[in-house]
């Protein structure tokens, strides 16, 4: 038997099949476009995201020997996205997770007292980061649009829930803990949607999905609309917890980072919501069908591998992301150049949305390829500044993401920490978590220790001799980006 995993990421959608020994039998990947009208604001159209799913699908399938058994879903998640509940088609474009548009929401709440209540009923901050202040947003902006929610014709959810309305043809409008803890709506103790918080962020709690465990029967895919299969949905999770699962990171303390267009460093706390007052956000990594809830700590950048791509898109000095290893290494250091890449604000552990990117030390001497190396080091330097602050000592760090495949960076990071970094064979963690998770729901693994025996090592980087006189000169201009 095989799973059918989707991955709906930010910037694209993958697919995978994945055999029952965990191997990745094929795969399809289509990108999509990304919108950004005005500075700092980021948005998808939801048609987009549905299209790209659709074509990245038809590509696994293709290379695939049999016809999956089931579907896994995992999703970029807090983005908010509003669709008819008939047409499905999606009144306006989508507020990802990335948008900084919500900031002087969050500081109207915060200067009214809010922040406490909220943080302490969700284990979040806030944030222009997560779902709800976006949703007061467009109440507030787009009165269009939000006829629809109030009327009942609109329907509200993050990307898992449009995914899975758009695979059923609306007959399932659901999410799952993973993506409603993520949302500033969701109680972590109570489990369910919070009216007190529905109420203060303007949210109709009529609109928001049915929230289901992360495994079990969640819906079943429509022929019609989805490449004439007929297949039960059984797994879903937001994409840094499916990646925690999918790194087989069942015990607590056990801890993973996901380098993808931000990095998210996940530690599995297990049945205890642990609280951080160092910046760290407190969230649920799954629940069982028993509903069973197991917690994580989780470290939120919003940029590691975006500042990558941006130095292939924005300024063209690299021709592919691949290319940034070969480009850093003909230099034996950043020689003093520092890149804070704050290019949507600050995330964990510093919490700043209003920061912007910063680079300095630059000389005559500067090349591009000083410039990429400082990149590179950023992402190791940033991971640094939130394991320093998840209390406790890190026996090690698994890595994922598109990332994790330059080995440069796994050596800094390695450095950095000071504990081996280890990255495993299939680096797509996210979409082998949301395939784990499906497998389990519809029988095609029994246990998590049918997972863990498939988990296999790549490469397990030691660590060296740290450099703490660059990460002193990343930490000076960190605080630089604040002011």
């Amino acid at each position: 038997m095989t799973v059918l995993a989707i991955d709906a990421g930010t910037t694209g959608v993958t697919a995978l099949i994945v055999t029952e020994d965990g191997r990745i039998e094929s795969r399809g990947y289509e990108e999509f476009p990304q919108h950004f009208p005005e500075p700092g604001w980021v948005e998808h159209n939801p048609e987009d995201i549905w299209q790209a799913t659709l074509a990245a699908c038809a590509t696994a399938l293709r290379g695939a020997g049999s016809p999956p058994s089931c579907v896994g879903i995992t999703n970029q998640r807090e983005t908010a996205v509003l669709w008819d509940r008939r047409t499905l088609a999606a009144p306006r474009r989508a507020v990802v997770w990335q948008d900084r548009r919500t900031a002087g929401v969050c500081e109207r709440l915060r200067a009214a007292g809010h922040e406490p209540r909220v943080s302490e009923l969700t284990g979040l901050r806030l944030d222009p980061y997560f779902t709800a202040t976006k949703l007061t947003w467009l109440a507030e902006h787009d009165p269009a649009a939000w006829a629809g929610v109030t009327s009942g014709r609109t329907a509200l959810g993050t990307v898992d829930s449009y995914l899975v309305a758009r695979l059923t043809s609306g007959a399932r409008h659901v999410t799952d803990p993973s993506n409603a803890s993520r949302t500033l709506l969701y109680g972590l103790a109570s489990g369910t949607w919070e009216p007190e918080l529905c109420e203060l962020f303007g949210v109709p709690e009529s609109a928001l999905p049915e929230i289901v465990p992360n495994y079990g029967p969640i819906g079943r895919t429509d022929p019609d609309a989805f490449l004439g299969l007929d297949l039960p949905i059984s797994g879903m999770a937001g994409d840094q917890q499916a990646a925690l699962f999918g790194q087989t990171c069942f015990a607590p303390g056990e801890v993973k980072c996901t380098y993808g267009t931000g990095s998210f460093i996940l530690t599995n706390t297990g049945p205890e919501i642990v609280r951080s007052d160092a910046g760290l956000l407190t969230t649920v990594a799954w629940q069982k069908p028993s509903g069973e809830l197991t917690y994580a700590l989780e470290g939120s950048i919003f940029v590691t591998g975006a500042a990558v791509q941006w130095l292939r898109d924005g300024l063209g000095v690299i021709g592919t992301a691949a290319e940034s290893e070969a480009v850093a290494r003909t230099v034996p250091g950043s020689c003093g150049v520092v890149f804070v890449p704050a290019l949507t604000g600050l995330g964990a552990p510093h919490w700043n949305p209003e920061a912007r990117g910063l680079i300095t030390g630059i000389t005559r001497g500067t090349t591009r390829a000083h410039l990429v190396r400082a990149t590179l080091e950023a992402i190791a330097f940033e991971v640094r500044d939130v394991v320093e602050v998840m209390g406790g000592s890190v026996a090690g760090l698994k890595a994922d993401g598109g990332a994790s495949g330059n080995d440069l960076l796994m050596g800094m990071q390695a450095d950095q920490l000071g504990v081996p970094v280890e990255r495993p064979v299939v680096q797509e963690t996210t979409a082998l978590g949301a395939a784990f998770l499906a497998g389990l729901g519809s029988g095609v693994w029994g246990s998590a220790d049918e997972l863990r025996a498939t988990w296999r090592l790549d490469r397990r980087f030691e660590p060296g001799v740290r450099d703490d006189t660059a990460y002193d000169r990343w930490r000076a201009a960190v605080a630089l980006t604040k002011h």
